[in-house]
């Protein structure tokens, strides 16, 4: 150090990212502060502090804060959609408690993506963002369909799984705020309650009843 001069701040390495990179980062910033304020109360400004960038490299890679927004769900919908393919193995109810162990994994490795996704209810979502969660809410029953072997659901049984999808949604928002129930006791609790709901639906439903049978489960 030369005599007579202050001694300089070392300036921390500015990192070099790939553009796909410096995209993911800034879209994790934004879905954390998504997962606890409501969107309207998110500036790019407060993404761009969180994420160490700069306001004008938030706009240049998106345009706006809808555009992050929309970008940051669907990544979360995509990353959420991912882990549910199906896997082979199992009857039917053990491969639909597979994919809620999958779900659940998903809830708690990305948290802030999964509560951005689902914060504040279907009241709250209309244009590209609702259609991005009503989406996931379709492909998932499409999906738990195929697993139980039905093409064409009847309108009992469509109203019934859409009620406990809404329900698997629900328990994973509690357990990501109390996280005092343990995850396998929790998942358990949803297949059973899914047996439950098609049990009471058979009282209106006879091909309901049918398909209890053969997932050798008795209507109540």
């Amino acid at each position: 150090m030369t005599p007579g001069k202050p001694a300089e701040t070392a300036r921390p390495a500015r990192r070099r990212l790939t553009v796909d990179r410096r995209r993911e980062e800034l879209m994790a910033a934004a879905l954390e502060l998504f997962s606890r304020r409501d969107a309207e109360d998110v500036s790019i400004d407060d993404v761009a502090t969180a994420a160490g960038a700069s306001r004008a490299l938030v706009y240049h890679y998106f345009g706006g804060k809808q555009e992050l927004y929309v970008a940051a769900l669907r990544g979360a919908a995509d990353q959420l959609e991912s882990r549910l393919r199906p896997q082979l193995g199992g009857g039917p109810l053990d491969e639909l408690a597979s994919g809620l162990t999958r779900y659940f994994d998903f809830v708690e490795e990305h948290a802030a993506g999964f509560a951005a996704l689902l914060r504040g209810g279907p009241a709250n979502r209309a244009g590209e963002v609702g259609e991005i969660v009503d989406g996931v809410r379709q492909r998932l029953s499409r999906r738990i369909q195929k697993q139980l072997g039905v093409e064409r659901p009847s309108p009992v049984l469509r109203a019934t799984l859409r009620s406990w999808i809404a329900s698997v949604e629900t328990a994973g928002l509690d357990w990501l705020e109390h996280r005092d129930i343990e995850r396998p006791t929790l998942e358990r609790m949803l297949v059973d309650q899914l047996v439950a709901l098609l049990g009471a639906a058979a009282r209106y439903d006879g091909d309901v009843g049918r398909l209890l049978e053969v997932l050798g489960e008795r209507p109540a």
